[in-house]
């Protein structure tokens, strides 16, 4: 499968419009990669998941630890498909910080 580099107005902008883990905001062909690794093949899956097992599942997947910033990029997808706005995944660092201290 090629990769797909989409632009930024290629991007969903609410969750009705994913289609592809890659119209998502904040994921490239890369975190789509790692989700479809830990079994999410489609976006309107992450509305039941939860950001902290997704991040633990792709630690245990990869057999290695995964960059902090991995789960503030899943807190944002997780977010934006159970209806929240598009934000940053940087936005999610704070929360990240104050649920989950360090990872």
């Amino acid at each position: 499968m090629a990769t797909m580099h989409l632009s930024p107005r290629d991007k969903a902008r609410d969750a009705t419009e994913a289609e592809r883990l890659e119209q998502l905001p904040n994921i490239g062909p890369s975190i789509a990669a790692d989700l479809r690794s830990i079994g999410v093949l489609h976006p309107a899956e992450l509305a039941g998941r939860d950001a902290f097992e997704l991040y633990q599942a792709l630690q245990h997947a990869t057999g290695r630890r995964q960059d902090p910033c991995v789960l503030d990029t899943f807190l944002a997808a997780t977010d934006f498909m159970r209806g929240a706005p598009r934000k940053p995944w940087w936005a999610y660092t704070a929360e990240r910080k104050a649920r989950f201290g360090a990872v």
